[in-house]
């Protein structure tokens, strides 16, 4: 098998993820490299790594750059991404920046493999809490058909990065000092607009068009652009929990066609990267805790709705640095080479 040069840019939450993951998915890595705003040597899982400080140059021979995900004007992605096209390399960015761009693929390899064929240098890495709920649509989706989707997500602290994972860390720290007698923190590290610890609140991103969040308006358009259906109708709210890693989203669906909830479960079963977990009379359903490093996303609660024919209800969890993020990037990436052969 063909080895091929890798870049894994940011050490981040996601960073580590992705070196991690290619190195336990066994990918056909030739040369690793990897970058960062300034260089450092690291350790993860007792492997090091030499951090180089990124320049257009770095990229000279590599064949795929996985940018982990820095947005906005000074990016990342945006400064870096077209100097690694120039280059040679295939971009597959995890960040929010290109994937609304027309011209740039959205994918999710159980949803949308082709769409990676039509690139021109980058593809998108879909938002982690979009990445899960498409995995476990798309198969009711080409059966029955979609029309609308109401979604409430409940989103671990690592989605917000290491600093809302200590931020977490530290209010749990402080209020169990007290003897749990004081249930507010005031913390050094505020990574978050609230206390989170003891505490949930439904404000993930900026808030923007008709009072929703940005996180909120991601899995509409970018469920859209991954089904190619404009037409189907996603209402989100997005909610921070006290979970350090795995995002949870209570999904009801309604579908164009009639689907008994048992065909849904088989069909569910027996879709790629799906785990169904669904014997609530025995306690046993997906939770956060234990999809912590699986790649593969778990549904449960799988039930009709006794008032709306075609509505239905799941229960979806993941782990979003893996599957949300640095297991998708690399399985694209393997997509990629398999397409090239």
């Amino acid at each position: 098998m063909k080895k091929n040069n890798v870049a894994v840019v940011g050490v981040g939450v996601v960073g580590i993820e992705m070196l991690r993951v290619l190195k336990r998915r066994k990918f056909p890595l030739g040369q690793l490299r990897v970058f960062a705003r300034s260089s450092r040597n690291i350790e993860v899982d007792r492997d090091n790594y030499a951090v180089e400080s990124i320049s257009p140059e770095g990229f000279n021979g590599i064949d795929i750059a996985l940018f982990a995900g820095t947005e906005g004007e000074k990016g990342a992605a945006v400064v870096f991404a077209s100097e690694a096209v120039k280059r040679g390399a295939v971009v597959i960015d995890n960040g929010a920046d290109f994937r609304m761009d027309r011209r740039v693929p959205l994918v999710v390899p159980e949803v949308n493999p082709k769409d990676i064929k039509r690139h021109r240098g980058i593809i998108a890495n879909p938002n982690c809490s979009t990445i899960q709920m498409a995995v476990a649509l798309w198969p009711i989706y080409k059966k029955a058909g979609i029309k609308r989707v109401v979604v409430t997500t409940l989103q671990a602290s690592s989605g917000a990065g290491r600093a809302a994972v200590e931020q977490l860390k530290e209010e749990n720290q402080m209020i169990a000092a007290s003897g749990f007698r004081d249930l507010q923190a005031v913390v050094s590290t505020k990574a978050l607009p609230h206390q989170l610890a003891y505490n949930v609140f439904p404000h993930i991103g900026g808030f923007s068009d008709n009072d929703y969040t940005s996180e909120e308006w991601k899995l509409v358009r970018e469920t859209r652009k991954i089904m190619h259906d404009e037409k189907l109708k996603v209402s989100a709210t997005t909610v921070r929990v006290p979970v350090r890693t795995g995002h949870s989203e209570a999904i009801y669906l309604e579908t164009k066609r009639y689907l008994p909830v048992e065909k849904a479960r088989i069909i569910l079963r027996k879709s790629p990267g799906i785990v169904v977990i669904d014997d609530p009379k025995n306690n046993l359903y997906p939770m956060p805790q234990a999809a912590e490093g699986r790649d593969e996303v778990f549904v449960g609660r799988i039930r009709r709705d006794p008032f709306v024919k075609n509505g239905m209800w799941l229960w979806v969890v993941a782990d979003n640095l893996l599957k949300g993020a640095a297991t998708n990037a690399v399985q694209i990436a393997e997509c990629l080479i398999s397409s090239s052969r």
